[in-house]
């Protein structure tokens, strides 16, 4: 499991690289860069490519679920590291195969991205914007099954 750790880690340096370049580069190719620098031993650089290509698949949903899940904080205005961790954790949330990644380790996942790359209030933030999403997960799931 450590290498999805890892590979996480990678998407996150590619993202935020991408990102910063306001999306004028081309992502493949850091990514490319990034997994033979960093990621040369994964076992499954596919898990990787999954994520990369799932956050920019799903961006603008993904980036309306973090303009409605932290309301003061305008995407563009959240730091760029923070914002992409939002968007990896947020993918594994939606998107990701709950029996691969399950919430609370795409939540936990994205604390730990938040506190080895982030600012000193960067877990905090994360944590607070992914534990309301998941509230309301639980809450939409809950409903759903009621109605069965």
């Amino acid at each position: 499991m450590a290498t999805r750790h890892l590979c996480r880690g990678i998407v996150l340096q590619s993202l935020y690289e991408w990102d910063f370049y306001e999306k004028k580069v081309d992502l493949e190719k850091i990514v490319e860069r990034n997994m033979q620098t960093f990621g040369a031993d994964v076992d499954e650089p596919q898990f990787a490519w999954k994520i990369v290509g799932g956050v920019v698949t799903n961006l603008k949903e993904i980036d309306k679920v973090i303009e409605r899940s932290a309301p003061d904080w305008p995407v563009s205005q959240i730091a760029i590291v923070d914002r992409n961790i939002l968007r990896i954790g947020i993918y594994e949330l939606f998107y990701a195969d709950k029996e691969e990644v399950p919430h609370k380790v795409a939540i936990n996942e994205a604390i730990e991205l938040a506190k080895n790359f982030g600012g000193q209030n960067s877990s905090k933030f994360i944590n607070g914007v992914l534990g309301t999403i998941y509230n309301e997960l639980k809450t939409q799931n809950h409903t759903e099954e009621n109605r069965k």
